[in-house]
């Protein structure tokens, strides 16, 4: 989360108010006991972006990557009623926009998380399907 933060602090300091400071993966708990992160899959198919009635998510042909364009979203949250993995949310502070992971693009480098990552535990890798 620091790493969508404008100025540096800790958790503690962290407004969550401001969608810039939600977190765009979460980590779940297997029945196992183990631990699996879930991040947005920018799928090849994304159910998300057939149901955006409005636009607001489009998957871009060339690099696969899923955008979100709030300037465009109703707010009717049907992306994240028909996300097979339960990655999409509504923000917490105004419930209005949805919170997906988009790989920093605006930033123009690698994205926050990985740059973030304490243990290098995150990071972007390209394969063939």
């Amino acid at each position: 989360m620091q790493a969508h933060r404008e100025t540096p602090g800790t958790v503690y300091d962290l407004d969550l108010t401001d969608i810039r400071n939600e977190s765009r993966n979460h980590i779940e708990k297997l029945p196992d006991g183990t631990y699996r992160p879930i991040f947005c899959r920018h799928c090849d198919q994304p159910e998300c972006v057939m149901s955006c009635m409005s636009g607001a998510l489009t998957k871009d042909p060339k690099t696969g990557i899923v955008s979100y364009d709030e300037t465009k979203c109703g707010s009717c949250f049907m992306c994240v009623m028909n996300c097979p993995f339960g990655v999409l949310k509504a923000d917490t502070a105004t419930r209005t926009k949805v919170v997906k992971c988009d790989f920093c693009l605006q930033d123009g480098a690698e994205p926050n998380c990985v740059k973030a990552c304490p243990k290098q535990a995150i990071y972007v890798e390209e394969v063939s399907l």
